[in-house]
């Protein structure tokens, strides 16, 4: 099963910017379409992004369109995501997941999950 480790949180000014990495270590990385999610204290996993296998299509949940941007880079079994314009509504624990080849945005179809990593966006 593939592994996976986020990096990258911390605390920012509101509209300021961070770039969280998720590393993969075993599995074949390329064929995972891999998700970003995000859990806020007393709030329900809920859905961020999500990428295909070869970085085509990306969805986006609405409350982030247009300010977050996934990315991945097989060569490195690495997926990314830019976060600008930060919101103190976008804390939370962010988490990275993985499932095999085709995209799915429920958290109960991703397998594979990284341990999170802390945002905390302050006004």
């Amino acid at each position: 099963q593939v592994q996976l480790a986020e990096s990258g949180g911390g605390s920012v000014q509101a509209g300021g910017s961070l770039r969280l990495s998720c590393a993969a270590s075993g599995g074949t990385f390329s064929t995972y379409a891999m998700g970003w999610f995000r859990q806020a204290p007393g709030k329900e996993r809920e859905f961020v992004a999500v990428i295909s296998w070869d970085g085509a299509p990306t969805y986006y949940a609405g409350s982030v369109k247009g300010r977050f941007t996934i990315s991945r880079d097989n060569a490195k079994n690495t997926v990314y995501l830019q976060m600008n314009s930060l919101e103190p509504e976008d804390t939370a624990v962010y988490y990275c997941a993985a499932r095999p080849w085709i995209i799915k945005t429920l958290p109960t179809d991703f397998g594979s999950w990284g341990q999170g990593t802390q945002v905390t966006v302050s006004s």
